[in-house]
């Protein structure tokens, strides 16, 4: 049961604080997946120090390796296909995207662990703002009930897609604090279709939080997790 998975990945005592960055403006993605890539092969070298970056794009699709051509309903904005795991999302303003890259060498090669450790991350993050996120046994992510658009129906409000090369961890999370959900209508989110499903926001579900409140969320509950930071 993915409910019973061990969370957390402190690092090795020898480990350097993680750098925590945060990029202002809109950073485009063929730009961030050059810094992932280069980054997460110097450490893999041990030649810097491990890195949670933060940032926004500009309107986007990727297409994870699991990706089906039929779930892309419109190509509204630029399609961009990764070698991250899980199918088709939506990146845009409003959307905290967190792209981590650790070192799992030295924090334990446990693939699951990690995936439910991000989870975990992102559910302590929205407790802070009175909102319940919950996993799924069947889907990656982190979901809400919405009783109020009927019984049974839930929407997703963060998307995890991960890679991994010489155990170093490149792609994230992407939390949803006050995107355009429209754009989301382009895609069949994660594969995951049927009117039970949707996808929320912080700000939709009434929640009037900026982008640097939850980013300081993001930190505290990371370093319980994942241990100190440093910017």
């Amino acid at each position: 049961m993915r409910e019973r998975l061990d969370i957390g990945l402190l690092p090795a005592l020898e480990l350097a604080p993680v750098e925590w960055r945060l990029s202002e403006g809109l950073v485009g993605y063929e730009e961030a997946l050059a810094t992932m890539e280069e980054r997460a092969a110097a450490i893999a070298a041990g030649t810097a120090a491990e890195l949670a970056w933060l940032l926004e794009h500009p309107p986007l699709y990727t297409a994870g390796t699991s990706a089906q051509p039929s779930d892309l309903v419109e190509a509204r904005f630029p399609v961009h296909h990764t070698g991250r795991g899980g199918q088709f999302t939506y990146h845009g303003p409003g959307q905290r995207v967190a792209y981590l890259m650790l070192d799992l060498r030295q924090r334990g090669t446990d693939v699951r662990r990690y995936v439910a450790t991000l989870e975990e991350w992102m559910i302590r993050a929205l407790l802070a703002f009175n909102v319940r996120g919950e996993r799924r046994e069947d889907r990656i992510g982190v979901w809400v009930r919405r009783p109020d658009k009927g019984g049974g129906r839930e929407d997703k409000i963060a998307a995890i897609g991960i890679r991994l090369k010489r155990w170093v961890t490149l792609h994230g999370v992407a939390l949803n604090v006050e995107p355009e959900l429209a754009h989301f209508s382009g895609i069949v989110p994660c594969g995951v279709s049927g009117e039970r499903y949707g996808v929320t926001s912080l700000v939709d579900l009434g929640v009037p939080v900026t982008l640097p409140e939850v980013d300081m969320v993001l930190r505290r509950e990371f370093e319980a997790l994942f241990g100190p930071t440093r910017v």
